[in-house]
């Protein structure tokens, strides 16, 4: 099954409380193509991928977080938002982690 991308970008968008147009201008992105990517409409690029090194979290956690939910052993998506603010708070000590409400309804 292919990464959801999509997934990851809004967990970690959400982890940090940011708006799109926040972590883009992280990213040197434009909001239209994390738009694209975050609905499904558009794949994430190795290169959009590799930018978001610019929000600390480390390529390896994306990646587990994009991981299919056989990948990750058949994990809700809440659980997997769940953990996620667990490693970021670890991996990204100074940054807010805490998860917005739309994503603690996922899952």
């Amino acid at each position: 099954m292919e990464p959801d991308y999509a997934r990851a970008f809004r967990i970690i968008r959400a982890a940090f409380g940011l708006k799109q147009s926040e972590l883009t201008a992280r990213m040197s992105i434009s909001v239209s193509q994390l738009s694209l990517i975050e609905a499904g409409k558009r794949t994430a690029t190795p290169k959009v991928i590799e930018a978001q090194k610019a929000t600390r979290v480390p390529v390896e956690l994306v990646e587990v977080l994009a991981a299919s939910r056989e990948d990750v052993g058949g994990k809700s998506n809440r659980e997997i938002a769940e953990a996620a603010q667990v490693l970021l708070k670890l991996l990204v000590p100074n940054q807010r982690a805490t998860l917005a409400p739309r994503m603690r309804k996922t899952g």
